[in-house]
C-alpha cells in the first residue's frame, strides 16, 4: 500500500466537531463519525428510543428531536444523514 493512502483517515475515522444540538447527546469533544454513531446507539438503547414494533425506527425524545430536524421518528439510515448535518 502506498504511504500516502496508508495514513489518511477515511470518512468514519476523521475527527469532527459535533454541533451544540448533537453535543447534548454525544458530548462536546471532537469525535470520529464512527464514535458518534456508537454513542448515538448507546443513547438510543439506554433510553429505549427504538420502536419495539420496528427496531429500525428511532423515536425522538427532547434531546434527539433537534438532531433529527424536529422529526418525532427517523429510520436508522435516515439518522446518519441527520448526523452528517451536525458534524463539521
Amino acid at each position: 500500500m502506498p504511504e500516502s493512502t496508508a495514513k489518511k483517515p477515511n470518512g468514519l475515522q476523521k475527527v469532527l466537531q459535533p454541533s451544540p444540538e448533537l453535543s447534548a447527546v454525544v458530548g462536546s469533544k471532537p469525535l470520529s463519525r464512527g464514535e458518534v454513531v456508537s454513542k448515538m446507539w448507546a443513547y438510543i438503547k439506554t433510553n429505549k428510543r427504538q420502536n419495539p414494533a420496528n427496531k429500525r425506527e428511532i423515536l425522538a425524545d427532547d434531546k434527539l428531536r433537534p438532531v433529527f430536524g424536529g422529526k418525532d421518528k427517523v429510520d436508522m439510515f435516515e439518522m446518519n444523514k441527520h448526523l452528517a448535518k451536525h458534524l463539521k
